[in-house]
């Protein structure tokens, strides 16, 4: 079945949260439901389901590998043109450092950069429904729902006390 988007535009803060606690009662997924907000209120202060993040997974992730190919791309460098130089070994290790920390440093840096883009879920190619006056002050709450649910969750969105419900 298609799915809709749904918003409820609240002038009040409270009436948001009852939309939030309506929402849970009636047995909606916490995925399929959000809170659109200009000003900035603490995670979960409307009752919203909190997402745990994984940004902290990227950077080690790029500093594994930039590890790694810095590694070999020294190792095989010096490997693949040995110049003897005093008797000193071919592998020199003080020389593979700089190099070392250079690219690990840029790799965890270029996927930590990566993560934000990906745990911002940017870019939203569907957005869902939306109102410029959200940034004026307003609350919403959106909804993705099945085109069968449409007008019940429309129902939970005006008994919370929403000015006005628009579909995407």
């Amino acid at each position: 079945m298609a799915k809709t988007s749904i918003l409820g535009l609240y002038v009040d803060p409270e009436d948001g949260a009852k939309a939030m606690d309506g929402l849970h009662a009636a047995g909606m997924d916490p995925n399929d439901f959000d809170v659109l907000t200009g000003t900035p209120y603490p995670e979960g202060a409307f009752g919203e389901h909190v997402p745990q993040h994984r940004l902290f997974r990227f950077p080690v992730f790029g500093a594994m590998v930039g590890f790694t190919l810095a590694i070999l791309f020294t190792a095989a460098t010096q490997l693949a043109w040995p110049i003897v130089t005093g008797g000193k070994p071919i592998l020199a290790i003080p020389a593979m450092l700089i190099i070392t920390y250079e690219l690990t440093m840029l790799s965890a840096v270029i996927m930590t950069v990566i993560g934000i883009l990906f745990e911002s879920r940017l870019p939203n190619f569907n957005p869902g429904a939306y109102d410029t006056r959200i940034t004026e002050g307003l609350v919403g709450v959106v909804v993705s729902v099945d085109e069968g649910r449409a007008s019940e969750i429309e129902a939970i969105l005006n008994t919370a006390g929403a000015m006005e419900t628009k579909r995407a």
